[in-house]
């Protein structure tokens, strides 16, 4: 029997937000309570909050945008590597000690990120797992399509150009980002990640599960 693994994070006021990014509310327009005819709400956010796909007009101005991208690429067989005690930044060396197949294309990267979605964050932390330039390098020359991780950028704050992000992009390697894959145990599975069909859009929302079994 298929199990269903939701890895998104929960969009809600109380949700981490990259700093100077769009914080999230929700607002009610229209009550049953109050004697309107049903509910509803007005919710503003970033473009990049909670779980999301970077396409590459994210940081190339002439890149493909939100609602262009490809979505075969966005459902289908997926890695999830253990990746927990690794401080990072996550280079070539550790990516080629996870022994992927020749056949893996899409990559999620469990760190010690997760850790951080089951803890009460009050701050933006100051230190996170992350993926380095060179590594980015050796997942585009090893394949992948698709490359995630669990916190809300796959790069080193204030990295100077940005290289990790450009190098996936360039090579039109889909970025997703803010997974939380804490309660998922190294090895095979199905992601679906649709994201949202954003007019534009340098980012998109996505809804990601893992299908095991």
């Amino acid at each position: 029997m298929t199990r269903l693994i939701d890895v998104s994070l929960e969009v809600g006021p109380d949700l981490l937000v990259w700093p100077g990014n769009p914080g999230v509310t929700i607002t009610p327009t229209s009550r049953i309570s109050r004697g309107d005819t049903s509910n509803v709400s007005e919710i503003r956010l970033g473009s990049h909050t909670g779980t999301h796909v970077d396409p590459p007009f994210h940081f190339l101005d002439d890149g493909t945008t939100a609602e262009d991208l490809s979505l075969d690429v966005m459902m289908g067989e997926s890695t999830v590597a253990d990746l927990r005690g690794t401080p990072g930044p996550i280079g070539p060396a550790e990516l080629a000690g996870l022994s992927l197949r020749e056949e893996t294309t899409r990559l999620l990267l469990r760190t010690d990120n997760s850790a951080l979605w089951t803890a009460d964050l009050h701050a933006f932390p100051e230190e996170y797992v992350c993926l380095s330039p060179e590594g980015a390098r050796w997942l585009v020359d090893h394949g992948i399509g698709l490359v995630g991780i669990d916190f809300l950028s796959i790069e080193v704050r204030g990295a100077p150009g940005h290289p990790t992000h450009r190098t996936l992009l360039e090579a039109g390697v889909v970025i997703l980002e803010g997974l939380n894959l804490s309660q998922v145990e190294p090895g095979e599975y199905t992601l679906v990640c649709f994201p949202l069909k954003i007019a534009g859009g340098d980012g998109a929302p996505t809804r990601a599960v893992l299908l095991e079994g």
